[in-house]
């Protein structure tokens, strides 16, 4: 018997089986699909929550504030210093005159204040330097650098002040929350592939036990333990798959639903957006994910089925 007609017919048992079951197949393709639903909607809420701490990320820096007296060819060269470090994004430098200009565009509707510092020899504002980081947890380590090169060159002061340590409980704050926001998407992630192996892994016993003459029968005849396995991981793998389609209906009515409050909250992030935007790989997931979770529990369901009746 050749390799091709032994898949067509497992293949073949595979589906019986799968629509053979009824009721039993239904509620295991439910809740399969509940459970990939949820890993769907765990995606979204991880694409949302990066979106937003991107935009978070994007608002905090380590401002580095001139001596008004600081030499500039020293400042531009504690900015390159800077530049240089790995852990750093972009670094920003605004002289003295571009913060004066600055300064009077926030106060241009103050005319008191703007006649304060007419009234003012020379500009009281000094230079300065916007840092940002390529991650949250990099902050401390640059300002841990500026504090030791608060002198350069002719090694006179140049530093006033570094604001990360005013800054550092927000910085320490968003930090926790995207530690804390993966371990909670990675904790949640695995309970349901555990849960999801155990409804198809009892699924796939109780079916095991309804055909054990057929399966016995089999044995008899000298069929292989892989020939036995095939038809029952492709039913596991068929209630993966036909869960994994239910999820992808079910998503969609979900994301129309949170779509508006999402960008409303979120700013820029539209959960309906990022849904269409990323079916193919939301198809792909939760498809691949069902297929490959029926497909191991099934697995593990007649090894262990077959190792029994072997030892009676």
């Amino acid at each position: 018997m050749d390799l091709w007609t032994n898949v067509k017919r497992v293949s073949r048992a595979g589906f019986v089986g799968f629509l053979r079951n009824g009721f039993v197949s239904l509620a295991t393709v439910l809740i399969m699909a509940i459970m990939l639903f949820v890993i769907g909607v765990l995606m979204m809420m991880s694409a949302a929550l990066d979106a937003t701490l991107t935009q978070l990320e994007e608002k905090v820096d380590i401002n580095v504030y001139f001596l008004t007296s600081a030499p500039e060819d020293e400042m531009l060269a504690l900015r390159d210093s800077v530049q240089e470090l790995p852990e750093v994004a972009s670094v920003e430098y605004v002289s003295r005159e571009e913060a004066l200009a600055q300064f009077r565009e926030r106060h241009k509707n103050d005319q008191l204040t703007l006649q304060a510092l007419d009234e003012l020899e020379e500009n009281p504002l000094g230079a300065s330097l916007a840092v940002r980081a390529k991650e949250t947890s990099q902050y401390e380590g640059i300002a841990k650098f500026l504090d030791n090169e608060t002198t350069v060159g002719s090694g006179t002061q140049i530093i006033e002040k570094i604001n990360y340590y005013q800054n550092k409980a927000a910085i320490d704050k968003l930090t926790e929350i995207i530690d804390a926001s993966e371990r909670f998407g990675l904790v949640t992630t695995v309970f349901l592939i555990v849960v999801s192996i155990l409804i198809v892994f009892n699924t796939i016993r109780l079916a095991i036990y309804t055909t054990k003459d057929e399966i016995g029968v089999m044995q008899l005849v000298g069929a292989s333990d892989a020939y036995v396995q095939g038809p029952f991981i492709i039913e596991g793998a068929l209630y993966g798959c036909a869960g994994g389609l239910l999820a992808l209906v079910f998503m969609y009515p979900f994301a129309l639903w949170v779509g508006p409050a999402s960008e409303a909250i979120l700013g820029s992030f539209n959960v309906l957006t990022y849904y269409g935007d990323s079916f193919g790989t939301f198809f792909f997931v939760l498809i691949s994910t069902g297929a490959a979770l029926g497909g191991i529990s099934s697995f593990a369901a007649v090894r262990r089925y077959l190792k029994y009746s072997v030892s009676k």
